[in-house]
């Protein structure tokens, strides 16, 4: 029976509606936000579970009250069903929740690699190491199959034994080129709504942790390897790390790693794309060597402080950032990288929440493992010494003419016309006193030419036998020692029989 203090539920107004009271329209709007932010923090499962717990709270104050409350239930009985399909509903919205999001990442992810153990106090060692003497701290949740161990040697973080990879764990793609761009990488990616997480588990992407690259070395090791500095290693081969040094990318902090049960968790290896994320954005498409190459892509995987990594979860850039803003752009650009490589698209809301950061990253690249195409640069030019500037050759002094024996010496010599202050003037050639020596050529008189030689006197023959006797024979007319008698027929030809 309804008590007579409350108002009535409604009543009707003036224009034949229905009046709500204030309270009714108040605690409505806090159920609604309540709601709404369920299914902001945990998707579907978390909008359903803020809904029962609105509802169980509702039906129960309407059981032991035996009001309507805000929804005017109908009586107790009215009450007690509202508030039993709630427990139905918040065990269907837990059971739809991620069973791993609070589940520290490196912790939940690598439990595979201890061994199974009764209880965390009792559990015995199975490598020569000395207990601890205390029990080590439980993480909030743990796997249920593998209880966390408190002996150091036998920690999922550092298992003894290195696991092969089986297979061929292979990306699907190649990583991006190189040089290109973050942001022209982010436009290449499919926008779609998550997947239901329907099938996830550790186990789809292999077993924590193998040697994928079979170096002998199992893949945390590997990363803490490549991260930290200062380290130490268990022994003489160069592969567990016993101690080191970490520069945290995410938290801008220097972390001392120190292998161990309650150390070992100081430095976790993120997966910058988490493997729950991955198999809600297309990771469920991939073969099952594809996840486990994905799951042990140094690409994909970056050494942090422990507690930085539980706080991500599964986590995309939509809803967390690592806090040192310095890295946000190095931190985004390797999600793309990984997420093309592995072809696995994006929500909206993470497109834009990349695209807002790699917005303020003057033009980064992606990392890859793909080499620019190599350019031959053109040659240096070659520096050649300057010539030597010509050194003038000193001109050759010629001695001044001296004064000429006479115009003829001169005019052989080149000179004529010389006048007085020339060196090669002498008043001896300056016949004339006019102050120029040696006019029209030499001033000496031309000798005369020889008289000619007179001839021989013309041979005087006696007879032809004369002639003869001479080797003259026959003589010609004309010809020196030629006299008509000797031409005795008159042919101008004498002596010639």
């Amino acid at each position: 029976m309804l008590p007579s203090s409350p108002p009535p539920a409604h009543k009707p107004s003036s224009t034949g509606g229905f009046y709500v009271q204030r309270s009714t329209a108040v605690v409505a709007g806090v159920a609604l936000f309540l709601v709404v932010v369920g299914l902001i923090v945990g998707g579907l499962s978390g909008g359903i579970i803020m809904a029962a717990v609105v509802a169980l709270v509702t039906g129960l104050y309407t059981a032991v009250t035996n009001r309507p409350s805000w929804v005017r239930l109908n009586g107790r009985k009215a009450g007690a069903i509202t508030a039993g399909a709630s427990v139905v509903a918040l065990l269907i919205g837990g059971a739809l929740a991620p069973a791993d999001e609070s589940v520290p990442t490196a912790v939940a992810e690598q439990t595979q690699e201890a061994a199974p153990e009764a209880t965390p106090t009792t559990a015995a060692s199975t490598a020569p190491a000395t207990p601890s003497p205390s029990a080590s701290p439980t993480p909030t949740r743990t796997p249920s199959a593998t209880p966390t161990p408190t002996d150091a040697d036998v920690a999922p973080l550092d298992g003894d034994a290195v696991v092969d990879a089986a297979g061929t764990p292979r990306a699907p793609a190649e990583q991006p080129a190189a040089n290109t761009t973050a942001l022209a990488l982010l436009e290449t990616l499919a926008i779609k709504g998550r997947a239901p997480k329907t099938g996830y588990d550790r186990e789809q992407f292999g077993q924590a942790w193998l040697d994928v690259d079979r170096n002998g070395c199992d893949t945390r090791n590997d990363m803490l390897n490549r991260d930290l500095t200062d380290i130490v290693h268990t022994n003489s081969v160069p592969c567990k790390v016993q101690s080191g040094v970490l520069a945290d990318p995410y938290t801008a902090t220097s972390i001392a790693f120190q292998r161990g049960q309650s150390t070992s968790t100081k430095v976790q290896i993120d997966h910058v794309v988490a493997l729950s994320d991955a198999w809600q954005k297309g990771a469920q498409q991939l073969t099952f060597d594809q996840r486990v190459a994905f799951a042990n892509d140094p690409l994909n995987l970056q050494s942090t402080d422990g507690p930085t990594n539980q706080q991500k979860g599964a986590g995309d850039a939509a809803t967390w950032l690592p806090p040192n803003k310095g890295y946000r752009c190095e931190y985004v650009a390797r999600q793309v990288s990984v997420k093309a490589t592995y072809t696995l698209w994006v929500t909206q809301a993470e497109h834009d929440a990349m695209a807002r950061i790699l917005s303020d990253c003057n033009g980064i690249l992606v990392p890859t493992n793909q080499m620019a195409p190599s350019v031959t640069a053109p040659p240096e030019p070659v520096e050649t010494a300057p010539s030597p500037e010509p050194v003038p050759e000193a001109p050759v002094v010629v001695p001044a003419p001296g004064p000429f024996a006479n115009c003829s010496e001169a005019a052989a010599a080149g000179f004529s016309n010389i006048p007085v202050g020339s060196p090669a003037y002498s008043p001896d050639q300056d016949g004339d006193g006019d102050g120029v020596a040696c006019e029209g050529g030499a001033s000496e008189p031309v000798a005369p030419a020889p008289a000619p030689v007179a001839p021989a006197p013309a041979p005087v023959y006696a007879n032809c036998d004369a002639v003869r006797a001479a080797g003259a024979a026959p003589i010609y007319a004309g010809t020196p020692g030629f006299q008509p008698k000797f031409d005795r027929d008159g042919d101008g030809v004498g002596c010639d029989s």
